[in-house]
């Protein structure tokens, strides 16, 4: 065998579709953290914020594959625990991004949209990891939360405690973004 063919066998062996099994499980995880991804970035969009549908797809994508690979590679499942590490530290930066101080009142923004970037990599990571249902009670969860509490905050203003300027010189905070 000359080397070009046997360039062209490696190659082939790489490239070469998985099983039929192992092609489902990696189409459903990736599409689950797709879809419940973008459920949450679509309410982030909705309202008009920096990060929506895109980001919160493409985080919820991104987490299930940094899961997905190892184990899909044979990977003890206690190393993966140091790749989820890794993703939730990496986040917690993208999610900094998203929160703005703003004003001569320093009030803060942002923090709700850097929340549900941080719980859609974990929605993603949970799919990833073949727990679809656990992902998606999360997301219906997380759905509930931010839109059930803003409502709850609006009509009983000791529960909105959140909103308003802090006492004894704390900085403000804005959670309604």
């Amino acid at each position: 065998m000359s080397t070009l063919d046997a360039i062209g066998a490696a190659v082939a062996r790489e490239l070469a579709l998985p099983d039929v099994d192992t092609l489902t499980t990696i189409v459903v995880r990736v599409l689950v953290a797709a879809l419940l991804g973008g459920i949450v970035g679509w309410e982030r969009e909705h309202k008009g914020r920096a990060a929506g549908l895109k980001t919160h797809i493409l985080v919820s994508i991104g987490s299930a594959l940094f899961v997905l690979a190892p184990l899909l590679s044979g990977i003890d499942g206690a190393e993966v625990t140091r790749v989820m590490q890794g993703i939730v530290s990496g986040i917690g930066f993208l999610g900094a991004g998203a929160i703005l101080k703003l004003g001569k009142d320093e009030r803060i923004e942002g923090l709700t949209t850097a929340a549900g970037v941080w719980m859609t990599a974990a929605i993603g990571m949970a799919a990833g990891m073949g727990q679809e249902m656990v992902a998606l009670v999360t997301t219906l969860v997380a759905m509930l939360v931010v839109g059930a509490v803003p409502r709850v905050q609006r009509r009983d203003p000791r529960v909105a405690h959140d909103l308003q300027a802090g006492k004894q010189g704390e900085t403000p905070v804005d959670l309604r973004d």
